[in-house]
Formats: C-alpha cells, sequence, structure tokens
C-alpha cells in the first residue's frame, strides 16, 4: 500500500504540531462579496473569447439542455469572467447569477475532505488511521470475488488516506446496480435519506469490499463514511464541523446540506428529471454529495484553494498540507482500470488532478473535482486561475453545446490561445 510521503511536499512535523486555525476569532468576519471584477485580460482573455463562451452557454439553454448557466474564472486580484445565461428553472422568469442555490453534489467531497485535513494539522487524526479506530465496525472487512462470489478476510486494513483517494473498497451502488455488490448497497441502506452517514457507514461495514484496501482507484461512498469519521474524530456533527472550520470563517454562508425554506426561490432546477427538496430536513448529512452552495460562495473556497490555504487573511490549511493533498496517490502502484480518466491524469487526497494543456503526467496540474448535477470547479495554481461552472442537470439529451467538461475547454482554449 502506498503511503503518506512527509518528504514529498507534505505534512512537516511543525505543520502537525502548530495549527493555525483560531475560529473563535474569525465569527465576526465581513461577509461582502466574493467578487471583485477585474479586466478578463488578466487572464488572457479578450470580449471577443467571452462574446463565444457565453454563445456557447446560450446554446445549451436555447437547446433545451440547461435552463441556464454560470461561468466564472477568477484569482487572488478579482473576478475576470462572471457569465450567465437563462434562468433558475423551467418556467421562470428570474434569470441565474451568483446567488442561485445549486445542489453541489461531489463538490462536497472536497470541502469533507480539506475539513480532514484541519483535524490531521489539530492531531486528531491521521490519515494512516484505520478507519475501525473510529468505527469499529470496519475492523475484519471481507472481500467479494464477484466472478466466484467468494467472500475472503481483508488482508489489508482500511485507512483514511484510502477514504481520501477512492482506495477503500467501497463503492457506489448507484453506479454498479446489477452486481451483486451494488444490490447489497442498495439493501444496506445506501439511497436512504432517513438515517445518519454513521449508520450507514456501519451498514457498509457489515459487507464486503470490491477490492483490498490501497490497491485500487474505485469512486466509491469513500467520502460519506469519511465523514462519518470526522464527525467521531471531532465529537460533532457534520455540519457544526464544516461551519466552525470552513464556512465561518471564509464567510460561506450559503453553503448547507440543507436550504431554509425562506430561500426556497432561489434554487436552480432541471429541466429533465426531478431533484431532491433541499427544504426538508433529514438526518443524513452526507459528506459525499450533500451540500448545496453558490457560485458567490463557492468562490471563497476555490480562492482560498489557490491562496495556498489562505483567504482574505483567514488560514484554513497550512500551505504544506494542501501541497501534500495535490501527491499523485494512484501512481503506477494502484489498479486505474476504474479511474475516471483512464491512464491521464491522477487523484490526491479528496482532488482530481489533471494535466492543464501541454503537460504531460508528470504535471503541473490542475485539481479540483465536479459534481453529479451539473457543476465544476478546477484550480490551477501554474496559471493562477480557478473556474467554476454551475448548471442543474438531471439526465436528458446529451450533446449540449456547455457543460462542465466544455466549459473547462473553452476556458483553457481562451486563455491560452
Amino acid at each position: 500500500m502506498k503511503l503518506f510521503n512527509p518528504l514529498a511536499g507534505a505534512l512537516t512535523a511543525a505543520a502537525l504540531l502548530t495549527s493555525s486555525l483560531v475560529f473563535a476569532d474569525h465569527h465576526g468576519i465581513s461577509h461582502a462579496s466574493s467578487i471583485k471584477k477585474i479586466d478578463s485580460t488578466e487572464f488572457g482573455i479578450d470580449a471577443i473569447e467571452i462574446a463565444d463562451i457565453k454563445a456557447q452557454m446560450q446554446a445549451a439553454v436555447d437547446g433545451g439542455f440547461v435552463a441556464g448557466n454560470i461561468l466564472l474564472v477568477g484569482n487572488s486580484k478579482g473576478v475576470g469572467v462572471l457569465e450567465t445565461t437563462g434562468t433558475q428553472g423551467p418556467e421562470q422568469s428570474t434569470p441565474m447569477d451568483e446567488q442561485t442555490i445549486f445542489r453541489i453534489y461531489s463538490m462536497t467531497k472536497p470541502i469533507v475532505s480539506v475539513a480532514t485535513m484541519t483535524l490531521v494539522e489539530d492531531g486528531l487524526l491521521a490519515i494512516s488511521d484505520p478507519v475501525s479506530k473510529y468505527i469499529p465496525e470496519f475492523a475484519n472487512m471481507t472481500v467479494i470475488d464477484e466472478t466466484t462470489g467468494a467472500i475472503t478476510p481483508a488482508a489489508n486494513e482500511m485507512t483514511v488516506q484510502d477514504l481520501l483517494t477512492h482506495e477503500s473498497g467501497l463503492i457506489y451502488g448507484i453506479f454498479d446496480p446489477q452486481s451483486e455488490l451494488g444490490k447489497r448497497y442498495f439493501q444496506a441502506g445506501s439511497l436512504r435519506s432517513d438515517i445518519t452517514a454513521l449508520t450507514l457507514a456501519k451498514n457498509l461495514a457489515a459487507l464486503p469490499l470490491r477490492f483490498e484496501p490501497g490497491t485500487k482507484w474505485n469512486y466509491s461512498r469513500s467520502t460519506d463514511v469519511l465523514g462519518a469519521v470526522i464527525e467521531v474524530a471531532a465529537g460533532k456533527p457534520l455540519d457544526a464541523l464544516l461551519n466552525e472550520r470552513i464556512f465561518e470563517p471564509l464567510g460561506m454562508d450559503e453553503t448547507t446540506f440543507f436550504v431554509d425554506s425562506s430561500k426556497a426561490t432561489r434554487l436552480a432546477q432541471p429541466i429533465h428529471g426531478d431533484m431532491a427538496d433541499p427544504t426538508v430536513v433529514t438526518p443524513m448529512l452526507s459528506g459525499g454529495g450533500g451540500l448545496h452552495s453558490t457560485t458567490e460562495d463557492y468562490v471563497r473556497f476555490a480562492s482560498m484553494l489557490l491562496g495556498g490555504g489562505e483567504y482574505n487573511g483567514v488560514r484554513i490549511l497550512e500551505a504544506n498540507t494542501l501541497l501534500a493533498m495535490q501527491q499523485k496517490f494512484i501512481g503506477e502502484d494502484v489498479d486505474r482500470s476504474a479511474f475516471f480518466f483512464g491512464p491521464r491524469g491522477d487523484w490526491g487526497l479528496g482532488f482530481h488532478l489533471q494535466p492543464i494543456p501541454g503537460a504531460d503526467n508528470e504535471g503541473p496540474f490542475n485539481f479540483g473535482w465536479q459534481g453529479v448535477g451539473g457543476t465544476v470547479f478546477i484550480v490551477d495554481p501554474a496559471n493562477d486561475f480557478y473556474m467554476l461552472y454551475m448548471a442543474q442537470v438531471r439526465g436528458g439529451p446529451s450533446g449540449a453545446p456547455m457543460d462542465l467538461t466544455k466549459a473547462q475547454a473553452a476556458v483553457y482554449k481562451a486563455m491560452l490561445n
């Protein structure tokens, strides 16, 4: 199993022993807008290129792929591109804007991963810790051979690092519904919202793993289990933990697991299919996909990442910690047959790592992640920018002129042309 290397841009002993996270002093932080407009030429993007990007965004609206969408490019100086088209939902007249609330789904994962690393800095857990230290049900796991059905004891113990890197042996039942293990996930309540994340984690611990922890990358419920782990480690619910360590210090007062009914008119809605009503409060605080946020709020998180762990004078992570999260954890020793990007790129502690245009698999990389509902963010330190693309999509036709993948390509094309 590949271990965390403290010598490769990682956490120093001093960084682990010294915490700069004094949140009690930041509860009065100013909530002025995170969006300060600057000229797009700061990013090498001119008015013609912006018009071309907006035309693609509008074409996605006109073609009935999305009701509306937002694209934003910024850095520490401000936001140079902020384009919006369409409305917050079908048959609505309210324009989509930076205060529209989105279901960000798996863009929750990087937030939970950052929160985990703040606990590492404070000495409340280590990424080498076995998951069973916090959830005893994960001791003595088994592995299923789905070809033969044989179930054997696991040789490796699942660690917090395995959860951060999706090398845990867990799966997503919804992405593998026909397999024997996928069916067991449904029976274990993997789609239920009336149980807590800790209960779900314990239910999953009773099932076999898909593979030996640390040997393969497979997108999974790992971050949901991670959310339960850090609840135990910190001794508080995940919503309170994220508020204390990330949202309040950064002024992210619109990023929540559930949306107050008074804000329901600001929710983005898909044209095709249905999405859950986030004004209905349930016991499930999903670390893998439960948060809702606005473009303006998520700018704060992305800015903090581009700023080496600091935003507006508030430090969330030490710079070395954030560099450690950007190490290549798949590498050559881990089976990447299920990796979304095939041989290209890698995975860090909670982020994708994708080579920027013109780079190879040695980097430099951008990092970030996307949500299944049509949202994505990337942070590119080499080119000094972050990008957000926000839409709300649930099924529907393929071939949209603009989506979360094409948005990244369009920005790089304009920037590097």
